[in-house]
């Protein structure tokens, strides 16, 4: 079942009469993210209660109690229900007047407040009891109660149903850590990292270790945070990840380290993105690219949730051509078809000018992918829709076709589509009655990209239309490899980037290639795709000073005085060596079936990088800017200028 609507319709359980509620989500929590260990942890020591309010059941009867929690629910003064972040349970208010204070403490105490309660365990009566909840059996008869702390008015319901702005939920973001989508996210998320670590330290003799947070800044890549020193004119730089050293550390003889590692980058926050992030970061000595690709299947065979359906390794593999030639993209999602065909033989002749055009160039293309029900339930709009997508985002024409009901074509270019063509297209692309096909034509990779764009919409659509495409249950991972080692640059064609990063190695059979044609060359860089998104990228790393230093100096025409403590470690004695970052939080993201990783953080940024809890960023007075000799200048015309500047700026 989808996590969400389950969640949901636990949710609205929560609010019913007690004695019908459907079973609340945190019972069941704390038995499915238990860590399978001999010793049963003990989630009542150190602290004021004797038990936690998941945990009673009819084999407790008779014990007196203490718990701890807040109210989740109370009706009519008689029935109080009491959560804690291991489950619910029923509380029944004293009625008799020598229990006035406990009544009255229990009855005006506002919805989550937070009480300490003392009693016995009895049963519910016959017929009020709630097979669905955990604690259905039992309800605790009040002796003592004394409110912790009162609740003010909450500005929205602690409660999964209840809908509310992502805006107004991460500026109280404490108070939507309560709810029980967040504590099952960040609970399995606590739960995943600690068999990893596991896996890596206690099964394969992994070194967990620290690396910096301040360091200096690296060249290419993604754009780095900077932070002052008291050095006039000197800064430190967050790093991206942790790539220079975890490779120092392989020089050190560390042979096989792993860290749980924050990076930083200052980009604009998305679905899957944010200014600050996690990885699972990974290298080893002396290992090549099958050693990393069985590591990590074994290490997420060994974290894999109990509650999802087990993994199965090894994990196909794809290389990064038959990836775009497919579906269009590095990272394919493979839960579904609707895959590229390459298609200009069937139209070496066609009379439809677009095509002609096309064929008529140098590497020349036609591809198509086919829409399996299309015609039957995308609409006008629809199509004009893709059409309009392909034209301002890729500034190419899309050619939609039919085969309707009456096995006829229809589309505005049909008539111009011979008899021998259609029936040589319907074979190629095994058409079928209702399908659409979707043609485009151009450059390769150009129109392999755009077809791997609309067939990603197009899935879109037809969910939106009802149609079950791809299965939120099922995981389907996939190893993308053979990437090339660069890449063009989009602002100067002639001039080359890397692919991944500077570090990758170069696949041994292509190293010829690289000073005659590079950008022939592939790298020894991998990645791991979970459907449709990236959660792990990694690479056999140069360990050669002198292919390191000609790679950064003359093909990336980069400052290799920057990386000058790199290769300087290189030269002495650096064994072979690679590894792969894991991203955490997108993996998290997915397993849980949220729409965003900022939903499995427990503190995280806004999409434009603020947080709203705390309103940061924030500004800092001159005085605290002297020690860092740095001085705000505003542009004239700025028109957040007089809001954004505190007063003791307008007078520097």
């Amino acid at each position: 079942m989808y996590l969400g609507s389950w969640l949901s319709r636990l949710g609205r359980g929560l609010s019913r009469p007690i004695g019908k509620t459907k079973q609340p989500i945190w019972g069941s929590l704390s038995r499915s993210l238990t860590l399978s260990s001999q010793r049963v942890p003990e989630f009542s020591s150190f602290v004021a209660r004797t038990n936690t309010c998941g945990e009673l059941r009819s084999s407790h009867l008779g014990q007196e109690v203490t718990l701890c929690g807040w109210i989740q629910y109370r009706r009519q003064n008689t029935f109080l229900v009491l959560r804690d972040c291991h489950g619910l349970i029923q509380i029944l208010i004293p009625q008799d007047e020598s229990a006035a204070s406990v009544r009255r403490t229990l009855c005006e105490a506002p919805v989550e407040s937070v009480v300490r309660v003392s009693g016995t365990v009895i049963a519910r009566p016959p017929g009020q009891e709630n097979p669905k909840m955990p604690t259905g059996e039992i309800e605790i008869k009040v002796k003592t109660a004394e409110l912790l702390n009162p609740c003010k008015k909450l500005p929205f319901e602690i409660k999964d149903f209840v809908k509310k702005t992502e805006a107004l939920r991460l500026q109280y973001r404490y108070l939507d850590l309560r709810s029980s989508q967040m504590q099952y996210n960040l609970r399995l998320r606590s739960q995943m990292v600690m068999k990893m670590r596991e896996y890596l330290c206690t099964l394969h003799g992994f070194v967990d270790i620290e690396t910096p947070t301040l360091f200096k800044r690296t060249p290419g890549g993604a754009k780095e945070f900077l932070v002052p020193s008291r050095e006039p004119g000197k800064f430190y730089s967050l790093p991206q990840s942790p790539q220079q050293f975890k490779q120092l550390l392989m020089v050190g003889g560390l042979d096989r380290y792993f860290q749980v590692a924050r990076c930083y980058r200052d980009e604009g926050s998305r679905p899957d993105r944010q200014p600050e992030f996690t990885q699972i970061d990974i290298e080893m000595s002396f290992v090549d690219q099958t050693g990393i690709q069985h590591l990590v299947e074994g290490l997420l065979h060994y974290s894999w949730p109990e509650d999802k359906d087990p993994l199965v390794a090894p994990f196909p593999s794809m290389t990064f051509a038959e990836a775009l030639a497919t579906y269009g993209t590095d990272k394919p999602d493979t839960r579904f078809g609707m895959k590229i065909v390459d298609i200009s033989d069937v139209f070496r002749n066609t009379e439809i000018r677009f095509l002609q055009d096309a064929l008529a160039k140098p590497q020349g293309t036609v591809k198509a992918i086919c829409v399996r029900e299309g015609a039957k339930y995308l609409r006008k709009e629809d199509i004009e829709f893709i059409r309009k997508f392909a034209a301002h985002h890729f500034s190419q024409e899309v050619l939609p076709i039919f085969l309707n009901a009456r096995k006829n074509w229809s589309s505005p270019f049909a008539k111009f589509i011979t008899e021998e063509e259609r029936l040589e297209l319907t074979r190629l692309m095994e058409i079928q009655e209702d399908d659409m096909v979707l043609l485009t034509a151009g450059q390769h990779e150009k129109a392999c990209s755009l077809l791997g764009k609309l067939r990603l919409e197009c899935a879109d659509l037809l969910e939106m239309r009802g149609v079950a495409l791809r299965d939120p249950a099922l995981f389907s991972f996939l190893w993308v490899v053979d990437f090339p080692l660069f890449l063009a640059k989009e602002e100067s064609p002639t001039e080359l980037e890397s692919a991944h990063h500077p570090f990758t190695a170069p696949h041994p059979s292509d190293i010829h290639l690289l000073y005659t044609e590079p950008e022939k060359v592939r790298g020894q860089h991998y990645d791991l795709v979970l459907n449709g998104n990236e959660i792990g990228g990694g690479s056999i790393r140069i360990h050669d000073a002198q292919l390191q230093r000609y790679i950064l100096e003359t093909m990336l025409k980069e400052d290799v005085k920057l990386l000058s403590h790199l290769l300087q470690a290189l030269d002495y004695g650096a064994p072979p060596h690679g590894g792969i970052a894991l991203g955490l939080d997108r993996l998290v993201c997915l397993v849980t079936g949220a729409p965003s990783i900022r939903d499995v953080i427990a503190f995280p940024k806004s999409y434009r990088g603020h947080d709203l809890m705390s309103n940061a960023p924030d500004t800092v007075s001159p005085e605290d800017l002297k020690p860092y000799h740095i001085h705000v200048s505003w542009p004239a015309d700025s028109e957040e200028r007089a809001s954004a500047i505190p007063s003791e700026y307008s007078s520097s």
